[in-house]
C-alpha cells in the first residue's frame, strides 16, 4: 500500500462517520481509530466476504464541564461579554502572517533526515514548492512533508521528536 493511499484512507475514516477501521495485506497491518459521540451501525454482509470486518467502537462521552458562577451585576456581566468577545481576535493574532504549511497525517514530526544530521530547513532559508521541509513519521512509515508555497521559512512551530496532529501548522513560508 503506497503512502497516498494511506492519506486516502485517513482521509476517508476522518470523513466518514467511522471510528475505527483496520486492515491487512501481505503482513502489513493498518489501524485507524477516531473518536466520537455517534453510535456508527455497519449492515452485516448477506454472505461472507474475503474482506476484513469493519467493527464500530463506541467510545463514552467526556463529561460535561461544570459551568463557572457567572458574575453579580449586569455591568459586571456586559464586561464578561466584552472579554468573551475580544478572545477569538487575539487567537487569531497569535498566527504568524504567511502561507502555513500543515500536517497531512497524525505522527512524529522530524526536522531532519536522521539524528546526526542537519535539519531540511531552519528559519531564513529559502525554499520552493516541492521542496522536503521535514518527515511526519506515522506507523514506521516515513513521510516526506512538502512545501507548498515558495517563500522563506519565517518559523518552525513545532519542535523535532514533537507529536503532530492532522490539520496542525507546522511552518510559516512567507
Amino acid at each position: 500500500m503506497k503512502v497516498e493511499q494511506v492519506l486516502e484512507l485517513v482521509k476517508a475514516v476522518s470523513d466518514s462517520e467511522l471510528t475505527e477501521f483496520k486492515y491487512e495485506e501481505d503482513g502489513v497491518k493498518l489501524s485507524l481509530k477516531k473518536t466520537s459521540d455517534k453510535i456508527v451501525q455497519v449492515p452485516a454482509p448477506a454472505a461472507p466476504v474475503a474482506a476484513p470486518v469493519i467493527t464500530p467502537a463506541v467510545m463514552p462521552a467526556a463529561p460535561a464541564p461544570v459551568p463557572a458562577a457567572a458574575p453579580a451585576g449586569a455591568a459586571a456581566q456586559e464586561a464578561g461579554s466584552a472579554a468573551d468577545a475580544e478572545a477569538p481576535a487575539a487567537a487569531e493574532n497569535d498566527m504568524p502572517a504567511g502561507n502555513i504549511v500543515k500536517s497531512p497525517l497524525v505522527g512524529t514530526f522530524y526536522a531532519a533526515p536522521a539524528e546526526d544530521a542537519e535539519p531540511f530547513v531552519k528559519v531564513g532559508d529559502s525554499v520552493k514548492e516541492g521542496q522536503v521541509l521535514a518527515i511526519v513519521e506515522a506507523m514506521k512509515l516515513m513521510n516526506e512533508i512538502e512545501s507548498d508555497f515558495t517563500g522563506t521559512v519565517k518559523e518552525i512551530l513545532v519542535e523535532n521528536g514533537q507529536g503532530v496532529e492532522f490539520g496542525q501548522a507546522l511552518f510559516v513560508i512567507g
